[in-house]
C-alpha cells in the first residue's frame, strides 16, 4: 500500500470561513493517514473574538500560519494575500489548495495556486447573484473560472457551473459544510448553560423577539436606503421587539446620517458565534442582508427576511424559510407581518444533502485524487 499522503492547504480569511473549513478539517483528521494538511489564516478580517476559545468551540487547532494581511482597498488586500500565500506555498508545496466562499482571500489564493501549478478546490462553488456590483460576485466568478474541483451546496450551483462549461466530472454536489458546522455547534450549545451569555437576560425578558443583522455597503452606506430600513424596523418593533447586534460599519453610518434606531430595537455589540446562535435560533423572525444567515436559518426553519434585491442562495427561497424582500420599507413591513401571522407546524424540511455530512463527502472525493 502506498504511504503517499495528499498535501492539502485550506485557506480562511474571515470568521465565517473558519466555520466552513472546520468540518472539513475534522473529516481530514479522521482520515489522517491519508492526508497532510495545513490551515492558513490570511488575516483578511481582524477579529478580537477569534481567540483560542473560538477554535476550541469549532473543534479545530489554531491556524498553522497567520498571514496578517489586514485591511485596505480590495486591490491592496488581495495583493498582500497573494504575496504572502505564494511564499507559503513555495515552502509547503501542497498538492491541493482548498478555498471556501467568496471573500478576497478566496480569489487571491486560488490565483496564486494556479500560477504555481497547484490544483484548486472551491467549496461553495457555483453560487451566483447575477449582480456584478457585489465584490463577492466577482470573487466567485473568477475563482470558479480557474478551479479544478467544485464542491457545490445547492442545485443552482450545479446549473451555473454546467452553463459556464465546466466538465461534469469536476462537479460534486455535496451539501453544505456551513450546515455541518451549524449542527456541530448546536450540539455544543445544548451542553452549555445559556446563562453564561451576556444577552441571556435580554432574551429571557423579551421571550418573543426578532433578530436583525445589517452590514452590506449597498444597504448601510446610502442614507436614503438606510433611513428606509430604519423606518421599517420601527414599524416592526412596535409589534415584535428586535435585537440588533450592530456591525461597526452600520453603527458608523447611523451616526454619520444622524439616524436613530427606534424604540423597541435593542442594540448589542457584535456577538460571538455561539451567543448569536443561542439568540437567533429561537427568534420569531430574522431580518438580514447576510448570505450565511439565510442558509443557517433555512436549516433550522427560522423565518428569515433577506433585505436585498437578489440572492446567490435561491434554494433558501424555493425550499427554505427565507423570503427575498428588497429594501423598500413597505415591502419589509408587509412581509414581516405575513411571516409572523403564519403558524409553523411539523418537522423542518431542509434542502437535499443539508444533513451534516458534506465534509465527509468532500474528503471522500479528495481521497480519490490520490489514485488519479
Amino acid at each position: 500500500m502506498s504511504d503517499f499522503r495528499l498535501r492539502v492547504v485550506l485557506v480562511a480569511g474571515a470568521r465565517p470561513n473558519f466555520m466552513k473549513v472546520a468540518p472539513i478539517l475534522r473529516a481530514l483528521e479522521a482520515r489522517g493517514q491519508e492526508f497532510e494538511w495545513r490551515l492558513v489564516h490570511t488575516g483578511q478580517h481582524y477579529d478580537h473574538g477569534m481567540s483560542e476559545v473560538f477554535f476550541e468551540e469549532l473543534g479545530i487547532p489554531t491556524p498553522d500560519y497567520h498571514m496578517g494581511a489586514g485591511g485596505g482597498s480590495h486591490a491592496e488586500q488581495t495583493a498582500r494575500i497573494m504575496m504572502g500565500f505564494e511564499s507559503y506555498c513555495q515552502e509547503f508545496t501542497p498538492d491541493l489548495v482548498m478555498v471556501v466562499g467568496d471573500v478576497n482571500s478566496t480569489l487571491a489564493c486560488s490565483i496564486v495556486a494556479k500560477k504555481l501549478g497547484v490544483r484548486v478546490a472551491h467549496v461553495e462553488a457555483g453560487l451566483r447573484s447575477g449582480d456584478r456590483r457585489m465584490p463577492e460576485e466577482i470573487n466567485r466568478l473568477v475563482t470558479d473560472a480557474i478551479s479544478d474541483l467544485f464542491f457545490v451546496t445547492e442545485p443552482s450551483g450545479m446549473e451555473n457551473l454546467r452553463r459556464e462549461g465546466h466538465p461534469e466530472h469536476t462537479l460534486h454536489f455535496v451539501g453544505h459544510v456551513m450546515i455541518d458546522n451549524l449542527f456541530f455547534q448546536l450540539e455544543q450549545l445544548r451542553g452549555m448553560s445559556a446563562e453564561r451569555f451576556p444577552t441571556a437576560p435580554l432574551k429571557q425578558s423579551l421571550g418573543h423577539y426578532g433578530v436583525v443583522t445589517l452590514h452590506r455597503p449597498s444597504n448601510v452606506d446610502d442614507a436614503e436606503t438606510l433611513s428606509g430600513i430604519v423606518r421599517a424596523l420601527g414599524e416592526i418593533a412596535a409589534e415584535l421587539p428586535l435585537i440588533f447586534p450592530l456591525h461597526p460599519r452600520t453603527r458608523g453610518n447611523l451616526a454619520r446620517f444622524n439616524l436613530r434606531l427606534p424604540d423597541g430595537v435593542t442594540v448589542t455589540e457584535p456577538l460571538p458565534y455561539m451567543e448569536f446562535l443561542n439568540l437567533w435560533s429561537e427568534a420569531a423572525l430574522i431580518l438580514t442582508d447576510s448570505g450565511g444567515l439565510q442558509e443557517e436559518s433555512t436549516a433550522l426553519g427560522v423565518p428569515c427576511l433577506t433585505l436585498r434585491e437578489n440572492t446567490e442562495r435561491p434554494v433558501t427561497l424555493s425550499e427554505g424559510s427565507n423570503v427575498l424582500v428588497g429594501v423598500d420599507p413597505r415591502r419589509i413591513v408587509d412581509a414581516a407581518r405575513q411571516q409572523l401571522g403564519r403558524t409553523r407546524e411539523g418537522p423542518v424540511t431542509r434542502p437535499r444533502l443539508w444533513d451534516g455530512a458534506a465534509a465527509e463527502r468532500i474528503v471522500a472525493v479528495l481521497a480519490g485524487l490520490k489514485s488519479a
